[in-house]
């Protein structure tokens, strides 16, 4: 996942240049449970994905730390569509990452810190993890976490942000840089009935591609437009 909060940032690579091993590292990508060395657990890549994210999840509830699932797995946790993105992203407080890393370490996985300040990197399953600190140019906050719902992923119940703060993060971070309207509408789609709409707007601001995207939601009859919106939710927007 990106700053940009979605797991949809153009050209991801395996070991992307300009990371390093994370202090403490081995540099031996694996995972607890893993297959033996040359085989491939499993073939599809979205159970791919799963699993290194119910390994992960499986991982971090076991010592302890505050956490949520986020990006695409998030949204299939919630229902959404199973044609997951990229990577499985977890969200942790900034202070909590150097001991989310030793974790992760202790569980057989590999840890790079990129050039990035604003999350780390891990690999499981030859899938990227990604731990993140910040969603939009925005702090992690025990709030956030506290709001995650535990849902199961699979067969591994685990805190998944909750759907408004999981598209707040995605929606409120697109600008002229990154924009891929593509990779978030459906995800609003399957989510659009769980999401508080106006707290979204709200919290994006008057950022022009958030509001591109609202009006394209709006368009395509996922979210009633501001003016057919009932007065009592009306109150207080002309403020």
């Amino acid at each position: 996942m990106a700053r940009n909060g979605g797991d949809t940032a153009p050209a991801r690579q395996a070991e992307p240049g300009g990371l390093r091993l994370a202090e403490g590292g081995t540099g031996k990508a694996s995972c607890p449970g893993a297959p033996p060395q040359g085989q491939q657990l499993p073939r599809d890549r979205n159970q791919a994905i799963l699993e290194a994210a119910k390994q992960v999840g499986a991982l971090l509830k076991r010592e302890g730390h505050p956490f949520a699932l986020a990006g695409s797995v998030a949204s299939y946790a919630h229902g959404g569509s199973e044609n997951l993105q990229h990577d499985a992203d977890f969200c942790v407080r900034r202070e909590d990452a150097a001991a989310v890393a030793d974790t992760l370490r202790e569980g057989g996985l590999t840890v790079y810190t990129p050039p990035e300040d604003w999350l780390i990197k891990a690999k499981c399953f030859d899938q990227d993890i990604d731990i993140i600190f910040e969603l939009a140019h925005q702090p992690v906050t025990p709030e956030m976490l506290d709001r995650a719902e535990e849902l199961p992923v699979d067969s591994v119940r685990m805190p998944v942000l909750a759907p408004t703060d999981l598209l707040w993060g995605l929606i409120a971070a697109f600008s002229e840089h990154h924009c891929d309207f593509g990779a978030v509408l459906p995800i609003a789609r399957a989510l659009r009935e769980k999401v508080d709409w106006e707290r979204v707007r709200e919290a994006s601001g008057d950022e022009p591609m958030p509001a591109a995207f609202f009006f394209l939601l709006e368009r395509l009859n996922v979210i009633p437009a501001r003016q057919e919106l009932p007065e009592d939710q009306r109150e207080g927007q002309s403020s």
